[in-house]
């Protein structure tokens, strides 16, 4: 019989010792890791059936866990075998068998030069109030920025600070500010509730895992005008995108007030991809989109559409497109021009740059 505790903690162990990101655990398919944005399979470990994949799963989730798994068919959770190694996973059901991925959260949370991320992010973290935004596809290192410019909050500034995550991923130890973290399901029912709950708190700031549905958005944009500065995230490609997004979210007789509260309450939106490094792993690609008069303006009157013709313009206030980022990349020799033109958005206007 098949010691299943014993197989996971081995392929986690691969996962460390490769410097992988992810786990992959499929029916017919060798454990999966992704090395550098390249998924590799593990060949020396056979391909999983039907009852390694379910025995896998249940090796890694808890008691209460393992009930909403077989109950709702799928659930995201947190996973750590030892003090020194931390998952987000997610367990799911496809053509009838289970599956699992298991994205590894590192440990030492990093700060935003250590990341390659501009500088002008940490400003940021300076503000009282308003709503800062990191979005970008999946796997593109999204919750990574969020940890970096929440930890420097909590190096910097006495504050008390929230965190709502389904599941808890990065974990934060007292500084000089007080970090508490709720996970989804287990310290809150859901986002929206944590939300309401933290004007009871006497919270200062809060970081939301999600924007999963209106009734969040709203929440954390009402927190974002009555004096808190709140940091999300959203799967959206870029900063124009993500307002539309947003604004989309709500039926069309609260779109006009969301847009006017959005206007008012938002700082900037930070746009990122994990592009292929030359020198071997992966570099981050960029857009930042900061809030001023004429954005402001924009949102409020509904014509997102111009907003890239700003962000073009505003080089000298900080903002950057993915395209001037992506050519400065290239320039440097971090990364190729094939690799630019497939992550760029428009590739005329890069054409430009190059």
């Amino acid at each position: 019989m098949i010691d299943y505790q014993k197989e996971l903690e081995e392929l986690v162990a691969t996962v460390a010792s490769e410097g992988a990101s992810d786990l992959h655990l499929s029916v017919d398919a060798h454990p999966t890791i992704r090395v550098s944005g390249a998924l590799i399979p593990i060949v020396k470990k056979p391909k999983l059936n039907a009852e390694d994949t379910v025995g896998l799963v249940m090796a890694c989730l808890s008691g209460e866990n393992k009930k909403i798994f077989l109950a709702k068919k799928e659930i995201d959770f947190s996973y750590s075998p030892d003090a020194n190694i931390r998952f987000r996973g997610n367990a799911y059901y496809q053509k009838g068998t289970a599956g699992l991925a298991l994205r590894l959260v590192p440990q030492q949370i990093k700060m935003v030069g250590d990341l390659n991320l501009p500088e002008k992010l940490n400003e940021f973290t300076q503000k009282k109030q308003g709503f800062f935004l990191v979005v970008g596809p999946m796997g593109q290192g999204k919750s990574t920025t969020l940890a970096a410019l929440i930890e420097k909050i909590n190096q910097e500034r006495a504050e008390h600070i929230l965190t709502i995550e389904d599941p808890v991923e990065f974990i934060f130890h007292n500084a000089s500010s007080i970090v508490d973290q709720r996970e989804v399901r287990f310290d809150t029912e859901d986002f929206k509730t944590a939300l309401r709950s933290m004007f009871r708190q006497d919270v200062n700031v809060a970081m939301v895992g999600e924007m999963r549905d209106p009734e969040t958005i709203s929440a954390a944009v009402t927190a974002a005008e009555t004096g808190h500065l709140v940091f999300s995230t959203l799967h959206t490609n870029s900063a124009s995108q993500t307002i539309d997004r947003i604004i989309d979210s709500f039926p069309a007789n609260q779109q006009k007030q969301i847009r006017i509260q959005l206007a008012g309450s938002l700082l900037g939106i930070f746009s990122q991809r994990l592009v292929p490094r030359v020198s071997g792993g992966q570099i981050p690609a960029y857009e930042l989109l900061i809030n001023n008069s004429a954005i402001e303006n924009l949102i409020r009157e509904g014509r997102t559409a111009e907003i890239d013709v700003v962000l073009e313009t505003s080089a000298e206030e900080g903002m950057i497109t993915l395209n001037a980022s992506l050519a400065d990349l290239v320039r440097r020799g971090e990364i190729s021009t094939d690799d630019a033109y497939r992550y760029s958005l428009d590739t005329r206007s890069l054409d430009r740059l190059l």
